[in-house]
């Protein structure tokens, strides 16, 4: 008897090439998906393998030169010994069946005898090596080892630091076996890299009396933009009741624009000069909802400036709930990213804003500042547009992005 394997896309082609090459009587014992191989392996169409078997020609001719009908020998509980011989393989053909009871017969061999041998051999034939085992098992393992690196690599051309990459991969590793399909360890590294940026925190409303918001970050990041998207939401969508300040005094048109912003959403405006001023709007405007205050954009090298603004922010500590926000930008390169967030951790504990999301294609500093400073990520901005460009931060939709996916905004 002969047996081979073919392998194909599909079980009807591996079948194709099997009756061409062996007849239309081959018969088919075993059909199974093939492993797809290598790095990249994931990426290879399905391989369907069929394993037949075919008389050899000295079978056919005893087949044929045979007319005596063969005794029966099958146990009380089968009617006959071919039945026998289908419920114990069901894979030989009748032709088969026949030329192989005749030999029984005519060797003196018990039909059990013959049908362990013939399950043995099928056995053999399927069942694969020990050391094709091992060498499915070592390339699996070998998969495993290049679809990390991939993953590795990706995050760096996404502008995760070094060091925060290899933290990630590192307690993958020792937390995943070396056999693990790739898709698992594709799930492991995206749940990980969620659980790294944490739950997004947005403005929450107060227990009792307004919210007082301060946003504070670098000159040219957007501050006054974002408070007015954030402010629209608030206002138009909410329906709660806002004032809008400003103490950048810095700028002229730093404070017209959002006076510009609040006309158009009618809310009351006001320019704070000194944290007296301040503690006056605190009091003017305690049945509001929130008070957004806008602050002036310097360089976190300038000690005066950080501890004006210090001044500013905490002259409210104990008369109502304060949230600071720092306002960063995604394009600014990590290095001045990480100035920036530790001048101001020195002034408060504050939650990450991000802007210009539009302006850059990787978003690597997300997770370097998250990692960096603990705090925890907001909104981020990806636009010009009051109100609509902006949103609530994503991690899901972030790592996908870091991962590979197109940074679409």
């Amino acid at each position: 008897m002969i047996i081979k394997k073919y392998q194909a896309k599909t079980e009807a082609e591996a079948v194709n090439q099997a009756k061409k090459e062996l007849g239309q009587n081959a018969v088919i014992m075993n059909v199974r998906n093939i492993k797809k191989k290598g790095a990249f392996s994931f990426m290879k169409p399905q391989m369907v393998e069929v394993t037949v078997a075919m008389e050899e020609e000295a079978d056919k001719d005893m087949g044929r030169k045979e007319t005596a009908k063969p005794v029966s020998v099958a146990p009380a509980e089968y009617e006959s010994t071919e039945e026998l011989f289908r419920t114990s393989s069901g894979i030989l053909s009748d032709t088969l069946l026949q030329s192989t009871l005749i030999r029984e017969e005519q060797n003196g061999r018990g039909i059990e005898e013959r049908l362990e041998n013939l399950q043995s051999l099928l056995e053999k034939q399927l069942r694969p090596t020990e050391e094709e085992t091992e060498e499915e098992e070592e390339e699996e393992k070998n998969e495993s080892v290049a679809f990390i690196q991939l993953l590795y690599n990706m995050m760096l051309e996404n502008e995760v630091n070094e060091k925060y990459a290899n933290q990630i991969i590192d307690e993958i590793e020792k937390n995943t076996n070396a056999n693990v399909p790739i898709d698992v360890v594709l799930s492991n590294v995206y749940q990980k890299m969620i659980l790294k940026f944490g739950r997004p925190m947005n403005i929450q409303t107060a227990k009792s009396g307004p919210k007082v918001v301060f946003f504070i970050g670098p000159t040219g990041v957007g501050k006054t933009t974002t408070i007015a998207k954030i402010a629209s939401r608030f206002r138009v969508d909410e329906k709660k009741k806002i004032v809008l300040l400003t103490a950048d005094t810095y700028r002229i048109a730093a404070a017209e624009q959002l006076r510009t912003y609040a006309n158009i959403l009618e809310v009351p405006f006001r320019v704070i000069y000194s944290t007296e001023e301040m503690e006056a709007a605190l009091r003017d405007f305690s049945s509001y909802d929130y008070i957004m205050v806008d602050t002036a954009g310097h360089s976190h090298q300038n000690e005066s400036q950080r501890e004006t603004m210090n001044q500013l922010i905490h002259c409210v500590d104990d008369k109502a709930e304060i949230e600071v926000f720092l306002v960063l930008s995604a394009t600014t390169k990590y290095r001045d990213l990480v100035g920036i967030a530790d001048s101001y951790q020195n002034i408060a504990d504050y939650k990450l804003i991000f802007t210009k999301l539009d302006e850059t294609s990787t978003l690597g500093n997300l997770l370097n500042l998250k990692l960096h400073t603990g705090a925890a990520l907001s909104y981020v901005t990806c636009g010009q547009n009051v109100p609509d460009d902006i949103e609530n931060f994503n991690p899901q939709k972030t790592v996908k992005q870091l991962l590979g996916g197109k940074n679409k905004v």
